[in-house]
């Protein structure tokens, strides 16, 4: 049988391999966690409003029927491309799968832009462990707030900094926002949740800069009506436990924050640029590589690169965004080519992106829409937005439960996810610090052997 090897279970990956159910191939499909993650909801898992599992489906359950993939744990660390082979680090383990054709499909990582030790402080938006982390960091920081009594202390912790204007920052200072003035007022004693700063920053002069003037101008209103303070041409040079420094118009400020959120930037994982190296293709500054448009990479018809690891433009010269249909798309492109190739069919014709359109939702009842043509927001755009994401949640449990919990938010003032803990705001720093358990025993293994 032939050999297909898929690198991620992200949307990408998920679909190439769905849309190979009845092809002649056995599939093995590498992925670092269990799950296939929606993480267009990870903001809702931040802040209390979805569970980790309503948007994070495990992998085997979601292709359980379908008996032609080999589900493995593991990050791809290398691909050998002259005896194609992928080699991957396993829990305490290393392994290698041999393939006929390869689909890498590995998301996305977050950008800090050559500061990484920014993360520390204000955690990315990219997987679970960074929604449960942020979850028990903004609602630590209202208990926190309610124990001390130095105002000076008090303002810094009910101050939450986001950096990045585009949807997933957008939504999740609306979110905060909510937060602050719907859910917990009337639950504290010795603070006001009502008197939280909410700060959303950009080094861009717009909010969802590419929604259009318009939707753009609608979402910086509906923010300020939040109460949401938006400081745009603000450029971040410096971030630390207690705040934040940036450069603004105004000149060089710092802001006093216990709470930072990173939705600015993203990049491609390490393997893209090794894979670039080791085929010769080239790649752009976040690491995405020039596919063909075929979307495999140049002089390897074998290899399929999708979603947010590839650079191609569409016939309009600009270049194709990192979303989630892209990804899709591509996924079903890349199963019909390589069903082409093993029925002795010709080529498909080049890849083109449909584009259905971009949503952002500000906050309850109010999002927009850019579809085509047509430019919406306000509770129509809302109610597409809602109608959009429960299509793309996979499973019916997940789609009901998401349904319920967003009515409690939504329609009520209640948050459904509300539990956060010591490990969940520390256990990433905690696991830096102390490294990765499974590699320390293997290698322990490997000096006892010698």
């Amino acid at each position: 049988m032939h050999r297909v090897v898929v690198i991620g279970a992200g949307f990408g990956g998920l679909f190439a391999i769905k849309s190979l159910k009845n092809a002649p191939v056995d599939i093995t499909l590498i992925n670092g966690t269990a799950y296939h993650l929606f993480q267009p909801l990870l903001y809702q898992v931040a802040t209390g409003i979805l569970s980790e599992g309503e948007i994070a489906p495990p992998i085997r359950e979601v292709l359980k029927r379908q008996k032609n993939v080999d589900v493995r744990l593991g990050w791809a660390r290398e691909i050998d491309t002259d005896n194609k082979v992928v080699k991957v680090s396993g829990p305490g383990i290393d392994y290698e799968v041999e393939y006929d054709t390869l689909i890498v499909a590995a998301g996305a990582t977050q950008s800090y832009f050559g500061n990484d030790s920014y993360a520390d402080h204000a955690p990315g938006m990219k997987n679970i462990d960074d929604a449960l982390e942020l979850r028990a960091r903004i609602f630590g920081a209202f208990e926190i707030a309610d124990l001390h009594t130095d105002p000076e202390d008090i303002d810094r912790w009910l101050t939450f900094v986001v950096v990045g204007a585009g949807p997933t920052g957008t939504e999740m200072a609306g979110q905060i926002a909510e937060l602050a003035h719907r859910t917990l007022p009337g639950q504290y004693k010795h603070i006001d949740p009502r008197k939280a700063r909410i700060i959303l920053v950009d080094a861009v002069g717009a909010v969802l800069n590419t929604f259009g003037d318009h939707l753009s101008t609608r979402a910086l209103r509906q923010l300020h009506l939040l109460g949401v303070e938006v400081e745009l041409n603000t450029k971040v040079v410096g971030v630390d436990a207690t705040g934040i420094e940036v450069e603004t118009e105004r000149g060089h400020e710092r802001i006093g924050s216990m709470t930072k959120v990173w939705a600015a930037g993203v990049a491609a994982p390490p393997l893209a640029r090794k894979l670039a190296e080791k085929t010769g293709a080239k790649a752009d500054r976040a690491g995405r590589i020039f596919v063909e448009k075929d979307l495999t990479v140049p002089g390897h018809p074998e290899i399929f690169v999708l979603g947010d690891l590839m650079n191609l433009n569409d016939e309009h010269g600009q270049q194709l965004p990192g979303v989630a249909q892209v990804a899709i798309q591509g996924g079903r492109y890349a199963a019909g080519a390589i069903k082409n190739r093993l029925e002795g069919k010709p080529a498909p014709k080049p890849f083109k992106y449909f584009d259905k359109g971009s949503l952002a939702t500000i906050s309850r009842f109010s999002a927009v829409a850019s579809i085509g043509k047509l430019r919406l927001d306000g509770f129509p755009a809302w109610l597409i937005w809602v109608a959009v994401h429960l299509l793309y949640l996979v499973g019916f449990k997940n789609r009901v439960t998401a349904v319920m919990h967003w009515a409690v938010s939504f329609l009520g003032r209640g948050r459904s996810e509300r539990v956060a803990t010591v490990q969940q705001a520390f256990a990433r720093r905690a696991i830096e610090e102390y490294g990765d358990p499974f590699e320390r025993t293997r290698l322990e293994a490997i000096v006892r052997k010698d």
